[in-house]
């Protein structure tokens, strides 16, 4: 048998023990076998060697092998600026990688939550005498003595109780507190023990005397600990296109660079020389710049998500919401108010608004013993402020009382003399209350558990008996309410005599009546339901409330719209197979309903077989392996606790399931945004391409030597590029459905539009510059112009120039891929303003700074260079306007030919 199954002194014999305590040498030697109390944590990498491998994955190897080879080529061909390029290459590695791991970092704060949980001294029972003593160092079969307002610190079988309720919350997600007494329970699962206290749960009333049987991580708490450390964290959408986009872009330009160092080779370019343009060539196509703009721009992110009662913990959380295909949340507090409010009165066979009884005067006097009952049977605590009275408590016991309040505002307050405690069990609460009639018990309950109770009513005044024709219009009456979704207590009342027995105080009640109550919605919820359905996201409530309650509240906000939403019980859910779920979970509208928050995590990982982008909610902390779990683990702010917290990639400061789906909407733009500034570098990519291949395959002069390069990936684009990754979410973006994933951050069209459209004309634009200035001195083709000629200095600053000029057009022409300047504006977004600012200052710099002519090359350009290159930016912009008016027009006619086909 099961130690919550054995009796008292069966329990104690089977930890080996006595009522008395362990003897202190035999807890010493318990102590050195089984371990200290705690829990240990799981062996983690240091953080010095996970910034150090920020500097080693596979976009960075590249760059150290180009930086490398340009501190070779300097020292083999000194005068040629190499040691330059390698210094600022290394320059980019470690901002790169600074800030990448300033992205990835996260304190693991969950075990140092889990040990603040866990009390430090308790009393004990050892040698046969009270002590006191450290938590960390019970064994099992220690006696502990715990009062109220304890953190239980280890898992133990009660052997006396005395008015005990526990509050599980932080383990079982139980939000109600639990009655626990030392009888023998027939449960099978330990967990839901009468007579079982946990480690890490509290003790809300009570004294009890109890023995330990499992302590540090072979306690219920620990297993949970242990699973949220080395539960796996899903991957995020956004880290694994950013592993293949760096592979891609890194693959391809090591190629290109090869490629073209072979047929400089079969050309007879000298090696060196060779050597230095295949390292420029990789210079050029890398967007050493990328990273940093990235995690920057998911900094921003996360700081208006902020504003929208959203904290981000984990960086690329806020991408991966945006590709969520599938939403598990919870019920109370998250879609409702967590607010109970009395909707319906049952009294005397007919069902009222509180509202109109309330303001009765004749009515609350005739049923004062069903207002009674409302205010005098609960736990809740009391605190003065400002001469008012505030509750602090469970809020259905809230709702009663205030309700009780405004019927009777002069009801008083008469003192307790005993209790039966809830249980989940009984499904009830009994107080004996000192009255002027005598003593008399109060009773509050699930109508099923006081019902059969009673052998009297109240009515019109005065009692008679509860005959089946009332009791079958009193469960009728419950059920309607049950369908509203309305949560249903009953009430009644006895007089007792002075010196009761209390196993047999709850019988022959007198029933008065019962309310129904009502978690509301909150207002908001709704429309965010109605924005994830037009978003392409399947909404699943997982809650542990009644199926009924929950199936109502899913009518109410338009989750649940058919006439027969799947509902799965956990009990239910227990049966089914993995395949079995995971087939159930492609019913269009689907509750979980009476679900253990254990029971989450095997629903995230089905969902995620299915190869959803799963966002889970939780607060408890056996939340917390659902929570990292999932994809994106979203804990509650105000009624989370804080393992749940320290577990997920965001927390949601207001516990509103609306504020969901705003950051849906902002992790959506991020994506967008990302695809605006890659798009946006590799336009200038591949106008410091060109260069190379000119230089290789036509024998002209390198028009942008690659410490110039590194200025626009590092200096010149960083600002501009970084306000593209900021641009408010798009028109209609929460009416598309959630990318794919096999839709590429690097797709198709961003290839064609980049590579073969935009930068094409950039490039073309940066050598007319060249030769414009080359042609005007007199230059011919062939003829040779050393590095430090003040005519090849003038005409690489005229290519250098052009790019940054076609840059400032390109990240207007990039803030949409279809929407037209003239619509997207010039000034709304200060980051591009401000970009664009920086970036004529630096052309000036560049220009006409002698420090700034030194450091990458450059010489004064005269006015008529500006003159030549102007046209071509007004040519881009007039191409670019012009391919966005042909795709708008496209995609008109597509929708017109749709809607004429569906029409036909």
């Amino acid at each position: 048998m099961k130690i919550q199954q054995l009796s008292v002194h069966e329990a104690v014999a089977s930890v080996h023990s006595a009522l008395q305590g362990l003897s202190s040498a035999e807890a010493a030697r318990r102590l050195r076998e089984i371990g200290p109390n705690e829990v240990p944590e799981v062996a983690r990498e240091p953080p010095w060697l996970r910034l150090l491998k920020e500097f080693v994955h596979f976009f960075s190897l590249i760059l150290w092998v180009a930086a490398g080879l340009a501190f070779v080529a300097e020292g083999s061909a000194p005068g040629q600026g190499m040691a330059k390029i390698g210094y600022a290459i290394v320059a980019v590695i470690l901002v790169s990688g600074v800030f990448s791991f300033w992205q990835e970092y996260r304190v693991e704060q969950t075990l140092a939550v889990l040990r603040q949980l866990l009390p430090q001294q308790v009393k004990l029972l050892r040698d046969g005498k009270v002590v006191q003593g450290s938590a960390a160092q019970l064994v099992p079969g220690d006696i502990v003595l715990l009062e109220q307002g304890d953190n239980i610190p280890a898992d133990c079988r009660l052997v006396e109780a005395f008015g005990v309720r526990v509050n599980n919350a932080a383990v079982t997600g139980e939000s109600l507190p639990k009655a626990r007494d030392a009888a023998p329970s027939e449960v099978d699962e330990l967990i839901y023990g009468k007579n079982i206290v946990l480690a890490g749960t509290a003790m809300v009333t009570g004294q009890a005397k109890a023995v330990v049987f499992a302590t540090g991580m072979h306690t219920e708490f620990g297993k949970i600990a242990h699973l949220t450390q080395t539960a796996g964290e899903a991957v995020s959408p956004l880290g694994k296109e950013l592993a293949h986009l760096s592979r891609l872009i890194a693959g391809l330009a090591i190629l290109i660079g090869l490629l073209f160092f072979a047929i400089g080779r079969m050309i007879g370019v000298a090696f060196w020389q060779d050597f230095i343009f295949a390292i420029g060539i990789i210079v050029a196509m890398v967007p050493e710049g990328l990273l940093p703009t990235l995690t920057l721009s998911l900094v921003l992110a996360t700081q208006r998500m902020a504003k929208r009662r959203v904290l981000i913990r984990y960086l690329p959380a806020v991408e991966a919401l945006g590709s969520a295909t599938v939403i598990c949340t919870d019920k109370t507090g998250t879609l409702t108010q967590n607010r109970m409010t009395v909707k319906q009165l049952f009294l005397d066979g007919a069902v009222d608004s509180p509202l109109v009884v309330e303001q009765n005067a004749k009515i609350t006097e005739i049923y004062q013993r069903f207002f009674l009952t409302a205010r005098l049977c609960h736990d809740l605590k009391e605190a003065e402020e400002h001469g008012t009275t505030h509750f602090f408590g469970d809020p259905m016991e809230i709702a009663l009382v205030e309700m009780a309040q405004r019927a009777l505002p002069r009801l008083p307050a008469y003192p307790r003399l005993d209790e039966i405690p809830f249980d989940a069990d009984r499904m009830r609460l009994s107080a004996v209350h000192a009255t002027p009639e005598g003593p008399t018990l109060y009773c509050k309950g699930a109508l099923e558990s006081v019902l059969p109770l009673c052998s009297m009513i109240l009515a019109d005044g005065d009692t008679r008996p509860l005959d089946p024709e009332l009791r079958a219009q009193i469960l009728a009456a419950q059920e309607t309410m049950a369908e509203q979704g309305l949560r249903v207590l009953a009430f009644a009342y006895r007089l007792v005599e002075p010196h009761w027995d209390r196993d047999h105080l709850e019988q022959d009640l007198v029933f008065t009546g019962f309310v129904g109550l009502e978690d509301p919605p909150r207002p908001e919820v709704p429309e965010a339901i109605g924005r994830c359905r037009e978003a392409g996201i399947k909404v699943i409530m997982v809650t542990g409330d009644h199926p009924h309650t929950a199936k109502a509240i899913a009518r109410q906000i338009g989750l649940a719209r058919s006439d027969n939403p799947v509902v799965i019980t956990g009990d239910a859910l227990r049966t089914l197979s993995d395949i079995q779920l995971m087939l159930a979970l492609d019913a269009p509208e689907i509750i979980f309903a009476r679900v253990g928050a254990d029971q989450k995590m095997r629903i995230v990982e089905a969902l995620k077989n299915k190869r959803h982008i799963v966002a889970v909610t939780g607060d408890g902390v056996n939340d917390a392996p659902a929570l990292k779990s999932a994809h994106i683990g979203i804990a509650m702010g105000i009624a989370g606790t804080d393992v749940a917290k320290a577990a997920a990639a965001m927390v949601l400061l207001d516990d509103n399931f609306a504020s969901i789906v705003d950051a849906v909407e902002e992790g959506r733009a991020v994506f967008e945004n990302i695809r605006k500034f890659l798009t946006y570098v590799l336009v200038h990519n591949v106008a410091e391409l060109i260069p190379y291949l000119g230089f290789v395959l036509f024998k002209i002069p390198l028009a942008l030597t690659p410490i110039q390069a590194l200025a626009i990936d590092m200096g010149s684009d960083s600002l501009t590029a970084l306000g593209l990754g900021t641009e408010k979410p798009v028109p209609r973006v929460m009416q598309r459905p959630p990318r794919s994933q096999g839709d590429r951050l690097l797709n198709a069209p961003l290839a064609r539009r980049a590579y073969l459209f935009l930068g094409p004309i950039e490039a073309a634009a940066a050598m007319a510059a060249f030769f414009f200035v080359l042609n005007r001195a007199g230059w011919r083709y062939g003829q040779y112009l050393a590095s430090q000629d003040p005519l090849y200095l003038q005409a690489t600053t005229a290519c250098l120039s052009a790019i940054i000029v076609m840059q400032i057009v390109n990240v207007l022409l990039c803030r949409s891929v279809s929407r037209s300047i003239f619509s997207t504006g010039v000034l709304g977004n200060w980051l591009i303003v401000s970009g664009v600012v920086l970036e004529s200052a630096m052309l000036i710099l560049i220009n006409y700074s002698p420090w700034a002519n030194f450091i990458l090359g450059t010489a004064p350009l005269a006015q008529s260079v500006w003159l030549f290159i102007i046209p071509f930016a007004a040519g881009m912009f007039i191409l670019e306007e012009s391919r966005k008016w042909l795709a708008r027009k496209r995609l008109v006619e597509s929708v017109s030919r749709r809607g004429a086909g569906s029409r036909g």
